[in-house]
């Protein structure tokens, strides 16, 4: 693996380490709180960052994700915890699966970050390209979940 791909994979576990660092002691409670003026709670972001990074990798490979397809009904794009069911992951699965990702798309895909694919819609044709966008796309759900957690502890005083 060359330098700039051994650096890619360090950038995903290094920002997810961070996100995770960011929800580590969260209660369930606190997790599952939507304060006024948010759509969504600490879970369903974090459901989200999960889904995100395989849907990607799917549209350009056209290859089945290692999760369950109700994970786009839960957490794509426009969903809301009231699309939650009983067999929703809990916040605990979903920063046990967190956990995991970094380690399970590198042994996959490493070796093929350079492969061409049909472009996506936004141009991208490489999974290399595509990483780039989901570290970014994590990045903002960060700044969600950091929003969503002062909000929660303010309303608890």
């Amino acid at each position: 693996m060359n330098k700039r791909h051994e650096v890619l994979f360090e950038q995903l576990r290094t920002y997810r380490g961070e996100l995770l660092g960011m929800v580590e002691g969260l209660s369930e409670a606190e997790a599952e709180k939507i304060p006024e003026g948010f759509n969504n709670n600490i879970r369903w972001n974090l459901g989200h960052v999960c889904l995100d990074q395989y849907l990607w990798i799917q549209v350009l490979t056209k290859e089945e994700p290692p999760i369950p397809p109700s994970f786009n009904e839960w957490f794509g794009y426009g969903t809301h915890p009231s699309h939650f069911t009983e067999e929703t992951p809990t916040i605990h699965k979903l920063i046990e699966m967190l956990k995991e990702q970094p380690k399970l798309i590198q042994e996959r895909y490493q070796d093929r970050l350079e492969e061409e694919f049909a472009p996506t819609e936004m141009g991208m044709h490489t999974l290399e390209q595509v990483f780039i966008r989901t570290i970014f796309h994590e990045g903002l759900h960060m700044g969600a979940i950091q929003a969503l957690k002062r909000r929660i502890k303010l309303e608890a005083v």
